[in-house]
């Protein structure tokens, strides 16, 4: 008899859930309480995090395969890597050391150094002048992806601000190389800061906003200029670690290799001055980056 009762309330329990889930199945968000499905933490279902998953599963394969398809167009060797995320909290800059001047810290000057302090595996792409305006160069890099800086200097881009432009609206910041690309150490303060500022000042009224980045022309400057710089706005001044050419590479280091957070210099470029196109140079370029592990990332975003 006891185990009669117990099956007959068992029974009855069992009615109840049907008639509950029943009743919560007539009003949709109850359905999958119905089917047996418990909600996954957050109130997401399982099948929800599932197509999640495969949603960004599939467009990922799909921005591979279009890099790849790039790739394969431009005649790399070797499909670009695609770089980490920007670091959540950025590195701390400093000077280099050997590359300070007179009071650099004490009057609180932009640091100059060659290097970003990262374990990331990416270097970074900076262009230096304008003077070269291919726009096989612009398809390329928004084909490929790959982010970089420039650093303009006025008395060649004033030729085509356009074609400038038009880099800026692919997401590239344009930054100071001053007006006429001065050797400024040889230059008064008050001559240093008309380059330097002068060139701020074209930039924000060209293209919307100051820079923050400034790279003295030849890599040249001295306690002057820095203090001319910091007075227009500026806050960083990268130079480089390795500099590639359409036909070969030049590196500051004596191991003649590339470093994580390694700054790389290029020129704006074309067969008047190399043996080579800049998207010679970009294959040369993302060919050694490649086959060495590393990524091409966006100078700005560790700054």
């Amino acid at each position: 008899m006891r185990r009669v009762g117990v099956r007959t309330g068992l029974a009855v329990l069992a009615l109840a859930a049907v008639a509950s889930g029943c009743a919560q199945g007539t009003k949709g968000p109850g359905a999958a309480g119905a089917t047996g499905t418990r909600p996954a933490p957050g109130g997401e279902s399982p099948h929800g995090q599932a197509g999640a998953k495969q949603t960004h599963a599939a467009k990922m394969r799909a921005e591979y395969a279009a890099r790849a398809a790039a790739a394969r167009r431009w005649g790399l060797r070797k499909v670009p890597l695609t770089p980490p995320a920007p670091p959540v909290t950025k590195p701390a800059i400093t000077t280099r050391e050997g590359f300070e001047v007179e009071d650099h810290e004490e009057l609180g000057l932009p640091p100059v150094f060659t290097t970003v302090p990262t374990k990331d595996k990416v270097v970074f792409l900076t262009i230096d002048d304008g003077a070269e305006k291919d726009p096989a160069f612009l398809r390329m890099m928004s084909d490929l992806k790959i982010p970089y800086t420039a650093f303009l200097s006025d008395y060649l881009v004033k030729e085509d601000y356009g074609y400038f432009k038009k880099m800026q609206d692919r997401g590239v910041t344009l930054n100071n190389h001053t007006l006429h690309h001065p050797y400024l150490p040889d230059l008064s303060h008050s001559r240093q800061r008309h380059e330097i500022c002068g060139m701020q000042d074209v930039i924000e009224k060209r293209y919307g906003k100051r820079p923050e980045l400034f790279r003295p022309p030849f890599g040249n400057y001295n306690r002057d200029t820095l203090r001319a710089a910091k007075s227009c706005g500026v806050k960083y001044v990268p130079l480089w670690s390795e500099e590639v050419f359409a036909d070969h590479w030049d590196y500051r280091e004596w191991d003649r290799d590339l470093h994580p957070g390694d700054i790389v210099l290029t020129h704006f470029r074309g067969h008047a001055d190399w043996k080579g196109t800049m998207p010679d140079m970009i294959r040369r370029f993302l060919n050694l980056v490649t086959e060495k592990g590393y990524a091409v990332a966006r100078l700005e975003d560790y700054l």
